[in-house]
């Protein structure tokens, strides 16, 4: 009974706000075509191949305004990681993507990706390394100041809030250009577990018939199988995040899906930065803390039986498939941007039959700068390589003059 009034109470909210991330004071909210949405998607960028690597970063604004220009677009969409492995965790650096942001004419949603936080303890990325004759971290100093590189010597928990004072100051709201508004988990949370409104980057929203969420999944093994600063086992503290965290998405996985049924979305659209698909050279047992996340996504949308739709990035490289499918065919890109048939990622989560759902890996890291144009039409044929039930996707790399 309490899950159907919070549930409830929820899908009064959304009627309450502007249908989905749509700006209340930035350009017109009726743009765009005249049967669909469309959204901007991109992620794993501005990277950089060492920390003094600032090349994207100065290509950023340029890539801003080619989505800008698009009169189609009604927002944006970041999967996370706004800078590579490579670089380090700096205050400075990401209030300077915050304001880099700002330069958009619609609303953003963006969901953390691991290099901003889960992954600041590493020791290239400025954190630290365990040292086992102290039991102590050892952090990564600049050679001027003798401080600490990142941010609170690399301490992802740390490292996770700073990014909400920065991007999520204001539950509920979204960042880019306008006033878009968004449900938030720290507004809507169940209050038996109340430690869930602190998860404020989990948000969800309503938008031409099809419920979006995003979830905070880090890649890599989902904070969990790399214990930090290479220490010999994950600590207590680390297990206790992934956990929480874990929990926390599961439950808004439950929300955002119950929300889609009682509105009778057409669809249901995640967006989480993990590609929880990926071995990035390990084994499978390195993607088992993932398993609860794919278990909970195979489970909703079978029993949602329209389309479902997943946005990640991390791995870098386009990709069009359905890892929860044996037979479901996929394509990549190849390293000259062209794309081909590639072998499915089924075999790494086993064991599912869910032919009701599509992921896409959007491209990042490298030049072109490249974003994903995504509309959602009533009338687009089912299946495809870039068609899936209401949805349909053209891949835009930015002009290189």
């Amino acid at each position: 009974m309490r899950r159907r009034a919070l549930t409830v109470a929820a899908l009064t909210m959304l009627t309450m706000v502007p249908a989905g991330p749509v700006a209340a004071g930035g350009r017109d909210a009726n743009r765009g075509t005249d049967d669909g949405l469309t959204l901007a998607i991109y992620g794993d960028a501005p990277y950089g191949t060492t920390p003094a690597d600032t090349a994207e970063l100065a290509a950023t604004p340029a890539f801003i305004e080619s989505i800008n220009a698009d009169p189609d677009v009604r927002g944006v969409v970041h999967v996370g990681d706004i800078h590579s492995g490579k670089q380090f965790c700096t205050e400075a650096y990401d209030r300077s993507i915050y304001d880099l942001w700002t330069q958009f004419a619609d609303p953003l949603v963006y969901t953390p990706g691991d290099n901003e936080w889960a992954d600041c303890h590493k020791a290239a990325q400025g954190g630290g390394v365990y040292n086992p004759a102290t039991g102590a971290i050892d952090p990564v100093l600049d050679p001027l100041t003798q401080q600490p590189v990142d941010y609170a010597a690399g301490d992802p928990v740390a490292n996770l809030q700073l990014i909400r004072s920065i991007f999520f100051s204001r539950p509920g709201r979204t960042l880019g250009g306008g006033d878009g508004r968004v449900l938030s988990q720290a507004q809507l949370f169940d209050p038996r577990h109340r430690s869930d409104r602190q998860y404020v980057e989990n948000v969800l929203w309503e938008q031409h018939g099809v419920v979006f969420v995003t979830i905070n999944v880090p890649g890599g093994s989902n904070n969990d199988a790399d214990p930090w600063y290479k220490a010999p086992v994950a600590s207590a503290a680390q297990l206790q995040e992934s956990a929480d965290r874990t929990g926390a998405d599961l439950r808004w996985l439950d929300t955002a899906f119950t929300l889609a049924r009682l509105s009778r979305a057409a669809g249901v659209v995640i967006v989480a930065q993990a590609d929880m698909w990926d071995l990035d050279g390990n084994t499978s047992a390195h993607l088992t803390n993932y398993e609860p996340i794919v278990a909970s996504v195979a489970a909703h949308t079978t029993a949602f039986k329209r389309p479902v739709l997943m946005f990640n990035g991390d791995s870098h490289v386009y990709r069009s498939d359905n890892p929860l499918s044996a037979t479901a065919p996929c394509t990549t890109e190849l390293a000259d941007g062209s794309e081909a048939a590639c072998a499915s990622d089924y075999p790494n989560h086993p064991g599912y039959a869910v032919t009701n759902f599509h992921r896409i890996v959007v491209h990042g890291s490298t030049f072109p700068l490249e974003w994903l144009k995504l509309v959602v039409d009533d009338h687009t044929a089912p299946g495809g390589a870039d068609t899936f039930g209401p949805f349909s996707w053209t891949r835009v790399p930015q002009p290189t003059s």
